[in-house]
C-alpha cells in the first residue's frame, strides 16, 4: 500500500490538484454529496488521482457510495497493470491470481458498498487451447488463462469456472452477488478461432457455504451469454448469441435481463450486434450501448441507451460532430455518464434530464487537462475515470464532484 500524497475522502473532499481545490467542510456543514444533491445544477471539480503503482497509466472504473474508487493502475515500465483500489488517502495493490508479473483490472464497475471488489487476473497456466479469451480485449497478452476474481477483506480468491478454463467477473451487489462468464467444457461450432469453448454468464455468491454459483442461460437458441452488471434486487444485465470472438460482437446479438431464474430481451437500438448493457440501477434501469441497422459484419457503430423498462430503448445520442457512443454508468438519480467517441478522439459526457452534456464543458474554470471517459458514477452524483494530463502526457484516474453553480 502508498499513501496518495494528495489524499482524497469523497464524503469530505480535499483536492490538491493544480486546477482547483475543494476543501473540508467546516464542523456543521452539509457535506457535497448533500449539497449536490440540493442543487438545482451543477459544476464539477476534479481531483486528480495522481498516485499510481508507479507507471503512467491508471483508470477509474467503479465509484461506490462510501468513495472508493476501484480499476486499475500501470506498474513501473508500464508493461504490467494491477487491479486498484483508492481508498481513504491510500492507494492498494489488489494483486494478482499468478504472482507480480501478470495483469489483472477491476474493468466494470466491480465494487459494492461493503466492500467486496470483482474484477480479472491473468494465472500462471498457460491456456492449453491458446485462445485469446475475453481478457485479451483489456490486459496484455501473456498466452496464460484468466480468471475472474473476488477481492475480499484484502484477499484475492479466484471464482471457478464452469469446467473450462478462463473466467470473467465484473458486477457485485450488497447482497454478495458477484457475475460475470465463464468457460465451459463444450467445444462450440459458433465460435470464431481462436476462441473454442463455450461461455455462459455466471451468478456466484462467494460469501455462502460452498461458494454457490449457477448458470445464467441464454436467451431462446443463442449458444452463449455473458452478465455485466447486477443489482441489490438480483436483476443482472448481459449479452446473449453466438460464441464468436468471446469479445462482444455477435457475442452480443441480444441485451438481456435476468430476473427470478428468467431471461428476457431488452429493446436494442435495431442493428445485429454489440448489444451490450454496462449498468444497472436499483430501480432496474439498464444503460450501455447498441448498434442501430447498418452494421453488416458487426462493424461497430453503437450509440449509448437507456432502458427503462418500456418497449423500447432510447438512443441517448452522441457530443456533437462525434460518430459513436458507450453509455458505462448510471446511478439511482438516472444520471448517465460514458463516453462518445469521433474523429479527434474520447470525450466523457453526463446524460440528464434528456441531454448529453460534455463533462469537460462542466467543469469549474481553470481545468488544464481532457477527461476522456466517464466509467461510473455513484448516488450522490460523483463521477470517476480516465483523464489525460495536457502537461505529461499521462493517463490518470480522476474523480469528479458536483458542486453548487456559481450564479
Amino acid at each position: 500500500m502508498r499513501r496518495i500524497s494528495c489524499a482524497i475522502l469523497i464524503a469530505a473532499v480535499v483536492g490538491c490538484s493544480d486546477e482547483a481545490q475543494v476543501t473540508q467542510p467546516l464542523e456543521g456543514t452539509q457535506p457535497p454529496e448533500v449539497l449536490a444533491r440540493q442543487a438545482p445544477s451543477a459544476e464539477y471539480t476534479v481531483v486528480k488521482l495522481s498516485a499510481s503503482l508507479g507507471g503512467t497509466v491508471s483508470r477509474g472504473s467503479g465509484i461506490n457510495n462510501r468513495g472508493w474508487v476501484v480499476g486499475f493502475s500501470n506498474l513501473t515500465g508500464d508493461r504490467t497493470r494491477h487491479a486498484t483500489l483508492w481508498r481513504d488517502g491510500s492507494i492498494i495493490d489488489l494483486g494478482t491470481l499468478g504472482g507480480p508479473h501478470v495483469n489483472s483490472s477491476v474493468q466494470w464497475p466491480g465494487v459494492s458498498d461493503r466492500g467486496m471488489i470483482v474484477g480479472i487476473s491473468q494465472t500462471a497456466i498457460p491456456d492449453p487451447l491458446k485462445e485469446d479469451w475475453s481478457c485479451s480485449a483489456f490486459l496484455p497478452k501473456t498466452g496464460t488463462t484468466c480468471l475472474g476474481f473476488v477481492w475480499d477483506d484484502g484477499v484475492m480468491k479466484p471464482l471457478p469456472t464452469l469446467g473450462g478454463n478462463n473466467g470473467f467477473a465484473t458486477g457485485v451487489n450488497n447482497r454478495g452477488q458477484v457475475v460475470g462468464w465463464a468457460e465451459t467444457l463444450v467445444h462450440d461450432p459458433t465460435c470464431t478461432a481462436p476462441q473454442v469453448l463455450q461461455f455462459r454468464a455466471v451468478m456466484w455468491e462467494p460469501r455462502k457455504r460452498g461458494s454457490r454459483m449457477r448458470e445464467l442461460p441464454p436467451f431462446a437458441s443463442d449458444s452463449t451469454s455473458a452478465a455485466t452488471a447486477i443489482n441489490d434486487r438480483g436483476q443482472a444485465v448481459g449479452i446473449s448469441g453466438d460464441c464468436d470472438v468471446a469479445v462482444g460482437r455477435f457475442s452480443a446479438r441480444h441485451a438481456v435481463l435476468w430476473e427470478r431464474g428468467r431471461v428476457k430481451q431488452i429493446p436494442t437500438l435495431g442493428g445485429e450486434s454489440w448489444h451490450t448493457p454496462m449498468d444497472i440501477n436499483e430501480a432496474g434501469d439498464v444503460v450501455g450501448f447498441s448498434n442501430p441497422a447498418g452494421d453488416a459484419g458487426g462493424i461497430f457503430i453503437a450509440r449509448a441507451f437507456l432502458w427503462t423498462g418500456g418497449r423500447k430503448s432510447r438512443d441517448l445520442g452522441v457530443l456533437r460532430g462525434d460518430l459513436t457512443s458507450q453509455a458505462r454508468g448510471i446511478n439511482s438519480q438516472r444520471q448517465v455518464v460514458g463516453v462518445s467517441t469521433g474523429p479527434t478522439g474520447n470525450r466523457a459526457f453526463l446524460w440528464e434530464d434528456g441531454v448529453m452534456k460534455d463533462l469537460n464543458t462542466l467543469v469549474r474554470p481553470g481545468f488544464a487537462d481532457h477527461l476522456v471517459s466517464a466509467q461510473h458514477i455513484n448516488d450522490a452524483g460523483v463521477i470517476t475515470g480516465t483523464l489525460l494530463q495536457q502537461s505529461t502526457g499521462a493517463t490518470l484516474t480522476f474523480v469528479a464532484i458536483p458542486t453548487a453553480a456559481t450564479p
